[in-house]
């Protein structure tokens, strides 16, 4: 048989590059365990080998997600004769459609992270804008207690940090401060929309986070710009992989060959024929 013909086991070739290939199927078997079909079957045919096998007396099943072979002993109460037609199993993701879903779920979190936060934002704001006269008089008192002055005396807040922040933020009327948070609130709604579509793998979501992402670069360089800390230059490296990573992988806008080659790609990883392309030509030893 070829050399390239023959399948070995995920996470026990030896790389062909300097950069490893990680199997997300390795990842999620250790967290979720096997996807093994057949263990409660009484006899195993021989159209049964792709995903179970008998030798020496020993059950061999295939994990459908990431194609380990675990050694079991036979059910001693069977509670089927054969295994179920294909038709009837629900195969595993694998390959780049399990990528996929693992990574548009790690960004989808991000992104329900930023609506929790923004939505708080927003409602703050409301806050301050409707007792705005109130906090503001508590504000100035407890910024004279923590300097030491007479109240009513002026009060020094300094042209940077947080009194700062919150002197010009209650040096705005209440209409200013309504139509910024509501602002924060329609940015909390399309983070929360890219949230829900990532997470259940929705294209147009994909749109839509590549689109607001990118819109957002321009003002985070120029944050940059203006003062370096490390939280910003994280901030702007996550946002830069999640666009790349959508243009490119998820192949947005027709790059490299669009929705069509992504589709055929994830094809290739998945169902049937996938299961057979790997399949070892001999039993388990």
């Amino acid at each position: 048989m070829p050399a390239d013909d023959v399948h070995l086991p995920p996470g026990v070739t030896k790389p062909a590059r300097f950069r490893p290939r990680f199997h997300y199927e390795l990842l999620v078997c250790g967290v979720r365990g096997h996807e093994l079909i057949g263990t409660d079957v009484a006899e195993l045919r021989r159209e049964d080998a792709l995903v179970a096998r008998e030798s020496a007396g020993v059950r061999w099943y295939r994990c459908l997600r990431c194609d380990s072979w675990l050694p079991l002993a036979r059910p001693a109460h069977p509670s089927r004769r054969h295994l179920p037609a294909r038709s009837e199993i629900a195969l595993p993701l694998r390959g780049r459609a399990l990528r996929d879903k693992i990574v548009l779920r790690l960004i989808a979190i991000d992104r329900a992270l930023h609506f929790f936060l923004l939505a708080l934002l927003a409602l703050a704001v409301f806050l301050v804008a409707s007792h705005r006269h109130e906090l503001q008089r508590r504000f100035y008192r407890v910024v004279t207690d923590l300097q030491g002055g007479v109240g009513g005396g002026p009060v020094q807040t300094h042209r940077t940090g947080l009194l700062h922040e919150l002197d010009r933020l209650f040096s705005l009327d209440a209409g200013t401060l309504r139509l910024f948070g509501l602002a924060l609130a329609l940015y909390a709604a399309l983070e929360g929309a890219e949230a829900v579509g990532l997470w259940y793998q929705k294209r147009w979501a994909e749109y839509l986070t590549f689109i607001a992402t990118t819109s957002l670069l321009p003002l985070e360089l120029y944050e940059l710009t203006r003062r370096l800390s490390w939280f910003k230059v994280a901030a702007l490296v996550v946002n830069l992989a999640i666009v790349l990573y959508l243009l490119f992988a998820k192949r947005l806008f027709g790059a490299r060959g669009g929705a069509a080659a992504e589709r055929a790609e994830r094809d290739r990883d998945i169902g049937w024929d996938a299961l057979k392309r790997s399949a070892p030509q001999t039993l388990p030893t």
